[in-house]
């Protein structure tokens, strides 16, 4: 596959050939020091998910046991050598071309702006995953990860300007120069740029945190009905650019999302949200948090995704390492058979 011959990047709620998670590796007790809570809700997410489709889960050599042992037997587990587990974003965005044939973008990956952190093994995981999974790799020269975009399958991309045109991660970059190149890796014929991020989101503001779609004309976007809360104005600022976007002729239906009570963790805002889902075959696996949100959010998404199960578990843990459901899973999409 040549990048001229990607047609799109698929919307989540297709079908799916698996799911690919990551295993917190050891190394990473010093900066977690909830380790294993966090462990214990990433088996928890891969054993929900194994429910529905196939999960992949590369785990180090000193954590296969530990990985096979909480997760259930329907995970498969796969050595291989990690920095960290947070698989949207150092993994392949996988996309198909017009013969259904699989591919998976290579983005550049500098530690989501941070190049001074060890993770130069984790910018080689996109490809290791393409290799496993015998997808085409199309390498990039743009920084960028996977929980950073959004598509709606059908030319439609959501991203915020904060993550993708920071000098952290691409200097120099104009929104013009990055619509061109997800046009040309993705498909993507117009991107809607939302609101930077949450008040404390280390992302930069992810928009997997902000709006997702649950079908190609209906966008989940977060909100916050408290005028005083420091997420009100930038949250209502991405409802509003939503609601006057169109696909094919047609305003998005938007559904409105709450978000959770403040809550902190070591002196900072914890970035919350319910947008952080998993789409699998058949099913939603949703985060909770403790907070009297969780009920009204299981049942507006279930709304939106009437013919699909909801899976509702506590992910306060993996908020504390910085990221939730969606950070630490992505989705290889249906293929046609490879020639």
């Amino acid at each position: 596959m040549r990048c001229s011959n990607v047609v799109f990047m698929p919307g989540e709620w297709k079908e799916h050939e698996c799911c690919w998670m990551a295993w917190p590796p050891e190394q990473r007790r010093n900066i977690y020091p909830n380790l294993d809570a966090m462990r214990s809700q990433y088996a928890n997410v891969a054993s929900a998910i194994a429910e529905f489709e196939p999960v992949m889960l590369l785990a180090t050599t000193e954590t296969v046991g530990d990985a096979t042992r909480q997760c259930s037997t329907n995970v498969e587990v796969i050595e291989q050598v990690l920095d960290d587990a947070w698989l949207r974003d150092i993994g392949p965005t996988f996309v198909l071309n017009e013969s259904g044939q699989l591919g998976g973008v290579d983005w550049q990956f500098n530690c989501w702006g941070d190049p001074d952190s060890a993770h130069q093994t984790d910018a080689t995981i996109a490809r290791v995953i393409n290799d496993l999974c015998g997808a085409t790799n199309i390498p990039t020269s743009i920084f960028l990860e996977g929980g950073a975009i959004h598509s709606n399958g059908d030319g439609l991309l959501l991203t915020t300007e904060n993550v993708v045109l920071n000098n952290n991660r691409n200097p120099g970059l104009t929104r013009l120069d990055a619509e061109r190149l997800f046009a040309e890796y993705l498909g993507v014929e117009k991107v809607v740029w939302l609101d930077h991020a949450l008040e404390y989101d280390d992302t930069d503001g992810h928009v997997d945190n902000l709006a997702c779609f649950s079908d190609d004309g209906v966008a989940l976007v977060l909100s916050e009905s408290d005028p005083e809360d420091p997420n009100y104005a930038r949250l209502r600022r991405n409802i509003d650019a939503l609601s006057k976007t169109t696909t094919n002729g047609n305003l998005l239906e938007i559904i409105e999302i709450q978000q959770p009570a403040r809550q902190e963790y070591r002196g900072e805002r914890l970035p919350l949200s319910y947008i952080n889902f998993y789409i699998a075959n058949g099913g939603v696996v949703l985060p909770e948090f403790n907070d009297p949100m969780d009920q009204p959010a299981l049942e507006a998404i279930a709304a939106a995704f009437p013919d699909r199960a909801i899976v509702q578990l506590p992910a306060l843990e993996l908020t504390k390492g910085g990221g939730c459901i969606h950070c630490i899973t992505q989705q290889q999409p249906k293929s046609a058979p490879s020639d």
